[in-house]
């Protein structure tokens, strides 16, 4: 139940990142990855500013926050 949980917080963070980011989703599983990835860079940077993020809500916003920084990386090296 926590995998589902954990994908199902990835695929709203990624939606939410590909649209304050470029205007549009990644589809289902692109959403996911980026989420999941967001969530892992979300975590490591807030714990190392001294943020600490708990519950559901605030998973989802490290998440969006570290997916956000993944496209915005990503970004950089398309061009």
């Amino acid at each position: 139940m926590d995998l589902l949980v954990f994908l199902l917080i990835g695929a709203v963070a990624g939606w939410i990142a590909g649209n304050l980011m470029k205007g549009g989703g990644y589809g289902l599983i692109g959403n996911m990855v980026i989420g999941v990835i967001g969530a892992f860079i979300g975590k490591f940077v807030f714990g190392f500013l001294g943020f600490s993020f708990g519950g559901m809500i605030g998973t989802l916003m490290a998440a969006v926050l570290g997916a956000v920084i993944l496209i915005f990386i990503v970004g950089l090296f398309k061009r």
